[in-house]
């Protein structure tokens, strides 16, 4: 299993309707209430000039954050929090609850690790592919050396 800090962007890579899917029937049955408002918005990414180290802003993102408490049926208790690059304050609220299963492995907390896990195959599988797409955009230019100075001899 992968560290906490990379389960929601392993989470991410599964299709949004499995996701949801899997967390409501886990969590049909127990209590949850948010410890925050679950909220949604631009978050703007800032960023320091390499000349004169002036703070200057790149651009903004769709951010949405939630921290949830779940009680279970038999009575366990069990925190989450996710925050997430998009707009849907229903998908950082399931991310949230996927975090609070699987830290406190709640009943059911095997088939959020298996998304997990499927999550990180599909990351993996689109960063290889990348990988491939960057090879085989390289120039190699040391072929230029070989030719020579051929403009001299005009």
């Amino acid at each position: 299993m992968i560290e906490r800090t990379e389960w929601v962007a392993a989470l991410t890579a599964q299709p949004t309707d499995k996701l949801m899917t899997v967390i409501a029937e886990l969590s049909s049955n127990w209590s949850i209430r948010p410890k925050t408002l679950p909220q949604s918005g631009l978050g703007m990414l800032k960023l320091n000039d390499s000349a004169f180290e002036e703070a200057f802003y790149l651009g903004e993102f769709p951010l949405s954050s939630a921290w949830v408490e779940i009680k279970t049926t038999e009575g366990l208790i069990a925190e989450g929090a996710a925050q997430v690059m998009d707009d849907r304050v229903d998908v950082a609220e399931a991310l949230a609850l996927c975090d609070a299963v699987l830290s406190a492995q709640l009943p059911g907390w095997e088939s959020i690790a298996s998304l997990v896990d499927e999550g990180t195959e599909i990351r993996e599988a689109i960063r290889q592919e990348r990988k491939q797409i960057l090879a085989s955009t390289q120039v190699n230019f040391s072929l230029l050396d070989d030719i020579g100075d051929n403009d001299a001899a005009s």
